[in-house]
Protein backbone atom coordinates (compact mmCIF):
# COMPACT_ATOMS: atom_id res chain seq x y z
CA UNK A 1 0.00 0.00 0.00
CA UNK A 2 1.50 3.34 -1.09
CA UNK A 3 0.72 6.97 -0.42
CA UNK A 4 2.06 9.67 -2.72
CA UNK A 5 3.26 12.77 -0.90
CA UNK A 6 4.02 16.10 -2.55
CA UNK A 7 7.74 16.78 -2.39
CA UNK A 8 8.75 18.74 0.71
CA UNK A 9 5.84 17.71 2.95
CA UNK A 10 7.80 15.00 4.76
CA UNK A 11 10.70 17.43 5.33
CA UNK A 12 8.23 19.99 6.76
CA UNK A 13 6.94 17.47 9.29
CA UNK A 14 10.45 16.42 10.32
CA UNK A 15 11.49 20.07 10.78
CA UNK A 16 8.45 20.81 12.95
CA UNK A 17 9.17 17.78 15.13
CA UNK A 18 12.81 18.77 15.55
CA UNK A 19 11.74 22.21 16.86
CA UNK A 20 9.81 20.78 19.84
CA UNK A 21 10.38 18.50 22.80
CA UNK A 22 6.58 18.01 23.01
CA UNK A 23 4.50 15.95 20.62
CA UNK A 24 3.61 18.00 17.56
CA UNK A 25 0.49 17.39 15.53
CA UNK A 26 -1.38 18.56 12.49
CA UNK A 27 -3.70 17.67 9.65
CA UNK A 28 -2.99 15.95 6.34
CA UNK A 29 -4.90 17.11 3.26
CA UNK A 30 -5.39 15.56 -0.16
CA UNK A 31 -6.92 12.29 -1.31
CA UNK A 32 -6.87 8.82 0.29
CA UNK A 33 -3.76 7.93 -1.75
CA UNK A 34 -2.06 11.37 -2.07
CA UNK A 35 -1.06 13.97 0.52
CA UNK A 36 -0.78 17.44 -0.98
CA UNK A 37 -0.36 19.66 2.09
CA UNK A 38 -0.32 19.83 5.87
CA UNK A 39 -1.63 22.22 8.48
CA UNK A 40 0.30 22.31 11.75
CA UNK A 41 -2.09 22.48 14.72
CA UNK A 42 -1.67 23.34 18.37
CA UNK A 43 -1.36 20.33 20.66
CA UNK A 44 -3.95 20.97 23.38
CA UNK A 45 -3.32 17.76 25.37
CA UNK A 46 -2.90 18.29 29.10
CA UNK A 47 0.45 16.48 28.95
CA UNK A 48 1.81 17.34 25.46
CA UNK A 49 5.17 15.76 26.23
CA UNK A 50 3.49 12.32 26.13
CA UNK A 51 0.21 12.76 24.20
CA UNK A 52 -1.29 14.78 21.42
CA UNK A 53 -4.71 16.25 20.90
CA UNK A 54 -5.35 18.37 17.83
CA UNK A 55 -6.87 21.76 18.66
CA UNK A 56 -10.63 21.20 18.13
CA UNK A 57 -11.02 24.71 16.70
CA UNK A 58 -8.49 23.97 13.96
CA UNK A 59 -10.17 20.66 13.20
CA UNK A 60 -13.64 22.22 12.97
CA UNK A 61 -12.32 25.03 10.75
CA UNK A 62 -10.66 22.51 8.41
CA UNK A 63 -13.88 20.46 8.13
CA UNK A 64 -15.88 23.63 7.38
CA UNK A 65 -13.37 24.69 4.72
CA UNK A 66 -13.51 21.23 3.13
CA UNK A 67 -17.32 21.45 2.91
CA UNK A 68 -17.02 24.71 0.97
CA UNK A 69 -14.46 23.50 -1.57
CA UNK A 70 -11.28 23.51 0.49
CA UNK A 71 -8.90 20.59 0.67
CA UNK A 72 -10.17 17.32 2.17
CA UNK A 73 -8.76 16.07 5.47
CA UNK A 74 -7.41 12.56 4.94
CA UNK A 75 -5.59 12.11 8.22
CA UNK A 76 -3.14 13.67 10.60
CA UNK A 77 0.43 13.55 11.77
CA UNK A 78 2.07 13.57 15.16
CA UNK A 79 5.44 12.92 16.72
CA UNK A 80 6.86 10.47 19.20
CA UNK A 81 9.68 12.63 20.63
CA UNK A 82 11.25 9.83 22.63
CA UNK A 83 10.07 6.81 20.68
CA UNK A 84 9.79 5.20 17.29
CA UNK A 85 7.60 6.25 14.34
CA UNK A 86 5.31 3.27 15.02
CA UNK A 87 1.73 3.46 16.36
CA UNK A 88 1.46 2.98 20.10
CA UNK A 89 -1.37 1.23 21.94
CA UNK A 90 -2.66 4.73 22.79
CA UNK A 91 -2.67 5.60 19.07
CA UNK A 92 -4.66 2.43 18.35
CA UNK A 93 -7.27 3.40 20.95
CA UNK A 94 -7.61 6.86 19.37
CA UNK A 95 -7.89 5.66 15.76
CA UNK A 96 -11.61 6.00 15.13
CA UNK A 97 -11.67 6.98 11.44
CA UNK A 98 -11.42 3.84 9.34
CA UNK A 99 -9.04 4.47 6.44
CA UNK A 100 -7.48 7.61 7.90
CA UNK A 101 -3.78 8.12 7.25
CA UNK A 102 -1.48 8.60 10.22
CA UNK A 103 2.02 9.99 9.74
CA UNK A 104 4.22 9.45 12.78
CA UNK A 105 7.57 11.19 13.05
CA UNK A 106 10.42 10.23 15.40
CA UNK A 107 14.19 10.43 15.25
CA UNK A 108 14.09 12.38 11.99
CA UNK A 109 11.97 9.76 10.20
CA UNK A 110 8.34 9.77 9.08
CA UNK A 111 6.39 6.55 8.57
CA UNK A 112 2.84 6.32 7.21
CA UNK A 113 0.04 4.14 8.54
CA UNK A 114 -3.57 3.52 7.51
CA UNK A 115 -6.10 2.96 10.28
CA UNK A 116 -7.83 -0.31 9.50
CA UNK A 117 -9.71 -2.82 11.62
CA UNK A 118 -7.56 -5.89 12.19
CA UNK A 119 -4.38 -4.19 11.01
CA UNK A 120 -0.97 -5.78 11.43
CA UNK A 121 0.18 -3.25 14.08
CA UNK A 122 -1.81 -3.02 17.31
CA UNK A 123 -4.67 -4.70 15.40
CA UNK A 124 -5.43 -1.22 14.05
CA UNK A 125 -2.81 -0.07 11.51
CA UNK A 126 -1.18 -1.24 8.30
CA UNK A 127 2.00 0.45 7.13
CA UNK A 128 2.03 2.46 3.91
CA UNK A 129 5.04 3.22 1.73
CA UNK A 130 5.64 6.96 1.30
CA UNK A 131 6.45 7.93 -2.29
CA UNK A 132 7.46 11.57 -2.68
CA UNK A 133 6.38 13.06 -5.98
CA UNK A 134 5.47 16.25 -7.73
CA UNK A 135 6.50 19.79 -6.99
CA UNK A 136 6.79 21.37 -3.58
CA UNK A 137 3.63 23.01 -2.22
CA UNK A 138 3.39 26.69 -3.13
Amino acid sequence: MEVAVVKGVVAQIVALAEESTDEICGLLFGKPDRITEIAPCRNVATNPDRRFEIDPGALIAAHRAARTGGPAIVGHYHSHPSGDPVPSPRDAEAAIDEGAIWFIVASGRVRAWRAITGGSVEQRFDEMVIVESGVEPG
